[in-house]
């Protein structure tokens, strides 16, 4: 496995980021390419072929690219033809940077597949999925706002083979309160990325209001700081040594991708992940010997 970092949690300027995770240590990036000076719709060929060379002058791999575009994800039908034009355009901006991995949140799954919602999503990620299977890229459907079983089964209705998951643990240990090895488990042959995140479960809380709030960014209906808080990675709730050692036993190889949405000091917070998951993968590797 590799340790990549997500280049938002940085809170520096691109190129700033850059040299800051060649510094640390990290092996790769990952970077939102929804915003910023990097999105399709805004960027240059000039602009994306001198940040393919910093990030090779650097020994940084582009790990994968973040395709959140916010909101609702792929709830609401007459938002989808623009967010799915959109993400069409960030998995050809992916494959251009030589990553076939871009990751996105979509929204929430209903537990009830006759719901309308599901019925959107299912329409969405369906094309979203035969999308990336011809362009030989995967959109990785990331973790945290339905149960690790209700997401693999919506992955194999859509037809699972241009759709993935990126793992973020937390998500589903804060949001779900479920144990994150046994999700891992439910999913693992889906996975293509991890995001390496630590927090805890205060007390339970509804999801579909948790993901509301963050796509309103109204908080005024819920206090997530009563329900959950991210924390530094190794000191939550995850217990990431433990699933380093399942991604191993089930032959993951990919990124161990840090990102960090909360806290004061993240360079701080992030550079300790760096060492945190070198340091568990050296102890993996001579348990294993």
């Amino acid at each position: 496995m590799k340790i990549g970092v997500l280049l938002d949690s940085l809170q520096l300027e691109l190129y700033q980021g850059l040299r800051w995770a060649a510094d640390h240590g990290a092996q790769g990036i990952q970077f939102y390419a929804s915003r910023g000076p990097l999105t399709p719709w805004k960027s240059t060929a000039e602009a994306r072929k001198t940040f393919s060379r910093t990030c090779a002058d650097l020994g940084l791999e582009i790990a994968s690219l973040c395709g959140d575009l916010g909101g609702y994800g792929f709830e609401r039908d007459d938002d989808n033809p623009r967010r799915i034009e959109q993400t069409h355009q960030i998995i050809d901006l992916a494959l251009e940077l030589g990553t076939p991995i871009v990751t996105t949140h979509i929204g929430v799954i209903p537990e009830n597949n006759r719901d309308p919602t599901y019925e959107t999503l299912w329409r969405a990620l369906s094309e979203l999925s035969q999308y990336a299977e011809k362009s030989g890229a995967v959109l990785a459907i990331e973790t945290g706002p339905e149960p690790a079983e209700r997401l693999a089964s919506f992955i194999q209705a859509c037809g699972p083979k241009g759709l993935g998951v990126n793992f973020d643990p937390a998500n589903l240990v804060m949001v779900q309160g479920c144990d994150a090895v046994q999700a891992f488990q439910a999913l693992a042959p889906l996975v293509v990325q991890v995001h390496a995140k630590d927090g805890r479960r205060k007390k339970p809380c509804d999801p579909k209001a948790v993901y509301a709030a963050f796509a309103e960014n109204d908080f005024s209906t819920i206090d997530i700081n009563d329900c959950f808080e991210e924390l530094p990675l190794g000191t939550g709730n995850v217990n990431v040594p433990r699933l380093i050692d399942a991604l191993e036993r089930f032959g993951y190889t990919g990124y161990l991708t840090i990102e960090r949405e909360a806290g004061k000091d993240r360079l701080t917070d992030v550079a300790q992940g760096i060492r945190f998951l070198e340091a568990g993968l050296s102890n993996s590797h001579r348990g294993r010997k």
